[in-house]
């Protein structure tokens, strides 16, 4: 036993002169020293944070290909509703306006098929051809703009550029009122001309034939009361349709923009207002090692 205690005592003198330990030899002392050493070396050990951060380009990104879906994403349901609604909206009058707009040109179109016609409206510039433009030989156009009851487009534009007296060089008009020619029938062009300018009035089917000069023809316009006045006003209202139309695609993309840039910014908004940690702590006791999670929470208001 005795060889036992001092081989004891021998251990502890050389743990103490290599450095090892600084330890008292008692045991109370020695398990406080043990202690306190462990909890400084867990302490200075980096801790395993983690921030619940919210992403401002993801943010940016999900509301520009979805308004509002940004705003979701960084907690802000109040204004993804808004955006939400919004575009729910714009796109629901866009429908809407838009076939409102397709019925009204089917409607002014079908009207104008019915009451106006290119081959009145050529018989009729070939009449009064000379009345149009003095210079001008009606039996240099006969059998031309006309052929077997149908209208020659080309041969027809070639009479209201003669017509126009336009100078081939740079297309100016020198002579009547035919400014324009007749596009090829079921165009977009040729539903708009044939309801915007004087020109084509005699073409429509209440047309007073005795009316040559613009003037005669602008002052029975000016009336109202003609297929041609009233054409004009439902091709209006199509081009009413399809304005509020546009303007609610216009809103549409605009909903978007403001959306990701909102969304962007709400984000980093959550990112100031909200702070999370979350560690593992470990302390050694001097005798077994304890693990602890650990939450810290910080929200500004």
């Amino acid at each position: 036993m005795k060889k036992i205690i001092l081989l004891l005592v021998v251990c502890c003198q050389l743990s103490v002169v290599s450095g090892q330990s600084n330890l008292s030899g008692l045991l109370n002392l020695d398990s406080r020293i043990s202690f306190d050493r462990s909890e400084k070396i867990s302490k200075d050990e980096p801790q395993n944070v983690i921030e619940n951060k919210k992403s401002p380009l993801l943010a940016g990104a999900l509301s520009f290909v979805i308004p509002g879906a940004g705003e979701f994403y960084s907690e802000s349901y109040i204004k993804s509703a808004i955006f939400v609604a919004l575009e729910a909206a714009a796109i629901t009058v866009g429908l809407i306006y838009d076939k409102k707009g397709n019925d009204q040109t089917n409607f002014f179109q079908d009207f104008a098929n019915q009451n106006w016609s290119a081959l009145r409206y050529a018989e009729w510039t070939l009449i009064h051809l000379q009345e149009l433009n003095p210079n001008l030989n009606p039996n240099d156009y006969q059998n031309k703009v006309i052929q077997n009851g149908q209208v020659n487009w080309a041969e027809l534009n070639k009479l209201e550029n003669d017509v126009a007296g336009r100078d081939g060089r740079d297309g100016s008009v020198t002579g009547s009122y035919y400014s324009h020619r007749l596009p090829k029938y079921g165009e977009q062009q040729y539903y708009e001309l044939i309801g915007k300018y004087p020109q084509f009035y005699q073409g429509w089917g209440d047309a007073d034939m005795s009316l040559v000069s613009y003037d005669q023809i602008k002052q029975k316009l000016d009336t109202g009361g003609t297929k041609f006045t009233y054409y004009s006003e439902e091709r209006g209202k199509a081009n009413d349709f399809y304005n509020v139309a546009s303007k609610a695609v216009i809103v549409v993309v605009v909903n978007h923009i403001i959306s990701a840039i909102d969304a962007a910014w709400s984000a980093q908004g959550y990112n100031s207002r909200l702070k999370m940690h979350t560690s593992i702590e470990r302390y050694n006791t001097g005798f077994k090692t304890v693990y602890y999670p650990q939450l810290n929470l910080k929200y500004s208001f």
